[in-house]
């Protein structure tokens, strides 16, 4: 378990640094939607990142900040480092979403693009790191990073009238955001709900960890869902926090993510990327039915021809 300490001076550090974004009650279907879209940078992860960057000391900041990411955390870390007046370079993979990594060279990061996805990407970024002496930020590997995350549920039970019994569906990849919503609940004492961390069929790999262990007999194909891409850095603290706090992982189809991008932007008018889409995937194509329910809307950097196809496809 994350220390209470630390989610709690996470939430004190990103106050009125973030965006503090809305939260929405679909009462015909009996769901709430926290809409990260709307977050700086377009995802949550500019919570963990900036969290992080704020703890480094001064010198750690002056050797030079080093990351990976398929497109939202770079974004995170490179806004940070930009307030902060760090220099970033950022590994992504040759295949990003040139609306992502455009829009993390805006924010003043050098960017490294590696082909063969994200997993050869971070594994360049730690190289780097360890042989320039830069200083590393994981996505998700990392205390503070979730800790940052974790202000996402705290921003939610402040909203809430009444959370006991939900059900919350988070998206999941690497973890950083399911650990960090998972830590704030279990140390809410009258929580009494489940939580779910959902996942795409095509890249499960926590998935392959919660229940059998192992992702080594996961495959890698090709997905949506860009932003929950990668196998699971090994010894991620995000493992074993997660099968501590979580209840179940659900997998959907490429089919589910892109129906629940179309419908946020035509039931709801919000523009979702298929990583933050899952939650209301699950729901919509029917492989989850609980309610009341929470779900985590993550992100919204979605290639923009990408989004348009997708709208088209289920205009009908």
């Amino acid at each position: 378990m994350l220390p209470s300490k630390w989610l709690t001076e996470a939430a004190q550090r990103l106050d009125g640094k973030i965006n503090r974004t809305p939260l929405t009650y679909d009462a015909a279907r009996g769901f709430y939607i926290k809409w990260e879209n709307r977050q700086k940078t377009g995802s949550f992860k500019a919570r963990g990142a900036l969290n992080k960057v704020l703890v480094l000391e001064d010198w750690e900041r002056e050797m030079g900040i080093v990351t990976a990411s398929a497109g939202n955390h770079g974004q995170g870390v490179a806004l940070a480092a930009k307030m902060l007046g760090a220099q970033v370079k950022v590994f992504v993979p040759a295949e990003a979403p040139a609306v992502k990594v455009d829009a993390i060279r805006a924010l003043g990061a050098e960017i490294e693009a590696i082909p063969g996805g994200y997993a050869k990407a971070e594994e360049a970024a730690l190289f780097y790191a360890k042989r320039n002496d830069a200083t590393w930020i994981s996505p998700y590997n990392d205390g503070h990073v979730i800790a940052g995350q974790g202000t996402v549920a705290q921003e939610i039970l402040e909203d809430l009238s009444a959370s006991t019994k939900m059900t919350w569906f988070v998206p999941v990849s690497g973890g950083g955001l399911l650990a960090g919503i998972s830590s704030v609940l279990r140390q809410q004492t009258q929580f009494q709900g489940r939580i779910v961390g959902v996942q795409v069929e095509n890249q499960a790999y926590m998935h392959g960890l919660f229940y059998r262990q192992t992702q080594a007999d996961v495959p890698d194909l090709p997905t949506l869902a860009d932003g929950l891409a990668g196998a699971v850095e090994d010894g991620s603290i995000t493992v074993p926090l997660i099968r501590k706090n979580v209840d179940e992982i659900l997998l959907v189809s490429e089919d589910d993510v892109a129906h629940a991008v179309a419908f946020a932007w035509q039931e709801y008018g919000e523009c979702i990327e298929a990583a933050g889409a899952v939650g209301l995937a699950a729901l919509l194509s029917g492989k989850a039915a609980a309610q009341p329910a929470v779900i985590v809307v993550s992100g919204g950097n979605i290639q923009p021809e990408i989004h348009a196809e997708i709208l088209a496809r289920y205009e009908k």
